[in-house]
């Protein structure tokens, strides 16, 4: 039997592929991380700017109520508390999210949360909703007509590039709707920005573990597939098998970044513009997740597009073509004896960083 260097190759060191790098390490495994970019950490790399650390592929906050998992991320690297209370502006009026009292009563005026109930109540039984089969219907349901032509309808369709009529309800259902005066968009225990950065942690996880980066797994796959015994691939699960049943769909974004002399553009980390004409999403100012305190400040702004072959994949779409097409990829990657598929594009699915960093500590070595 040809020796081979390596026990696991893992393909992509991004946050699953680093920590299932660190537990093979642990074990006394031989790892080799490979990775296109230039850069390890996945989508949570973050650059450096005048002493602003920038979230380069969009903002990341670490939120999670599992306690194993907050546990696990802690022994790395120190978390400093951040609560994530962005604000929707739509034409220059401002809202609170999640949909809460402040919202509703920047809304409507409404004081108490039977006045809340009461409004979207009655907006419900107008609509004639009884079974939403879209997000569009959904969101009625959840909020009201105001809120949705408001809040979410402008926003979601740049994000998705479809009406919200011809998506999944599925996607407004994570979105939280309190009844109470609470701006913490999350409800998990644990939440927060590590300090010293995203980079860090990814680094701390692959101490001791072969990276070779600047290296496309494709261009160098059957002396890569060499070198291991097994591998772990975290890339897009339809490339692996060279398209064989068509592409699946993503959304990819597009950032623009801007250094501005003054030290406070917006008062938040992240700001949603939720009206149909402003072409971007959102506005990150990066700073207000660190605290840093500088007389500069550094923005970005996040533009939604959509994906064709060589662009980045962010947000799978998960509708009923698309869900039909990965079951069948699904059942191809089952047959795989000696290779892992995990994390966000492997499965297409869109997880949280506590997701993916449980599905990786749940692989079998």
């Amino acid at each position: 039997m040809t020796h081979k260097p390596y026990d696991y190759l893992i393909v992509g060191a991004g946050l699953y592929g680093a920590v299932v790098a660190y537990r093979a390490r642990l074990a006394g495994r031989r790892v080799l991380v490979v990775d296109r970019r230039s850069h390890v950490g996945g989508n949570l790399y973050c650059e450096d700017v005048d002493g602003v650390a920038v979230h380069r592929y969009g903002a990341h906050i670490f939120h999670t109520s599992n306690r194993a998992v907050w546990d696990f991320v802690n022994s790395f690297i120190e978390f400093r508390p951040f609560v994530n209370s962005p604000i929707a502006n739509y034409h220059g009026r401002l809202f609170n999210l999640p949909f809460n009292m402040n919202t509703f009563h920047a809304m409507w005026g409404v004081t108490t949360p039977d006045e809340a109930r009461q409004r979207i109540e009655s907006q419900r039984r107008e609509s004639g909703i009884t079974a939403p089969r879209n997000l569009e219907e959904q969101a009625i349901s959840l909020v009201g007509r105001d809120i949705y032509e408001t809040l979410v309808k402008g926003y979601t369709e740049k994000q998705w590039g479809r009406p919200c009529s011809a998506l999944p309800a599925s996607i407004i259902r994570r979105l939280p709707v309190r009844y109470t005066f609470d701006n913490n968009y999350f409800n998990d225990t644990y939440q927060g920005i590590p300090v010293g950065g995203y980079n860090l942690l990814i680094e701390r996880l692959l101490e001791g573990v072969d990276v070779r980066l600047d290296c496309d797994f494709f261009d160098h796959r059957a002396e890569l597939e060499q070198a291991a015994r097994k591998v772990v691939y975290t890339g897009e699960i339809d490339r692996y098998f060279d398209y064989c049943y068509g592409e699946l769909e993503y959304r990819s974004l597009r950032f623009e970044s801007e250094r501005l002399p003054q030290a406070n553009y917006q008062g938040v980390a992240v700001m949603n513009f939720t009206d149909a004409e402003t072409p971007y999403t959102r506005i990150i100012e990066h700073k207000h997740f660190s605290g840093v305190q500088t007389p500069h400040t550094v923005i970005t702004r996040e533009y939604p597009c959509e994906w064709q072959r060589g662009s980045e994949p962010y947000y799978p779409i998960g509708d009923e073509r698309n869900s039909a097409l990965y079951e069948r990829y699904r059942a191809l990657a089952a047959e795989c004896r000696n290779v892992i598929f995990g994390g966000r594009l492997a499965e297409y699915r869109y997880y949280d960083m506590h997701q993916v960093v449980e599905r990786a500590m749940q692989v079998e070595l």
